[in-house]
């Protein structure tokens, strides 16, 4: 069973970039797609990239699409999102998941790591 600690949230302005990174850790990297959710408070839960388990595709909600990238180094453990040109919508707790190739869902979350961009 694979344990997901997440990494990089802070706070910045408007316009910075942030990378976040989550650990992962107890079971084969390589079994698990991995992606990135958000939460910004009082609002659902909503995805925001994922990549294959090698990491030869990914795919981002299209609100996203050119201002973050997910990536994953296997070499690692670790899978990492790169957000740039931060809005202050942008603000949320973002969490790392897992999923397991032969699975349809999600079913390994981190903690999760907060930013909040400032306008």
């Amino acid at each position: 069973q694979v344990q997901l600690v997440e990494s990089g949230g802070g706070l910045v302005q408007a316009g910075d970039s942030l990378r976040l990174s989550c650990a992962a850790s107890g079971g084969t990297f390589t079994n698990y797609a991995m992606a990135w959710f958000r939460q910004a408070p009082g609002r659902e839960r909503e995805f925001v990239a994922a990549i294959h388990w090698s990491g030869s595709s990914s795919n981002y909600a299209d609100s996203l699409k050119g201002r973050f990238t997910i990536s994953r180094d296997n070499a690692k453990n670790t899978v990492y999102l790169q957000m740039n040109s931060l809005k202050p919508e942008d603000t949320a707790v973002y969490y790392c998941a897992a999923r397991l190739r032969s699975r349809n869902n999600y079913g390994y979350w981190g903690q999760g790591t907060q930013v909040t961009v400032s306008s």
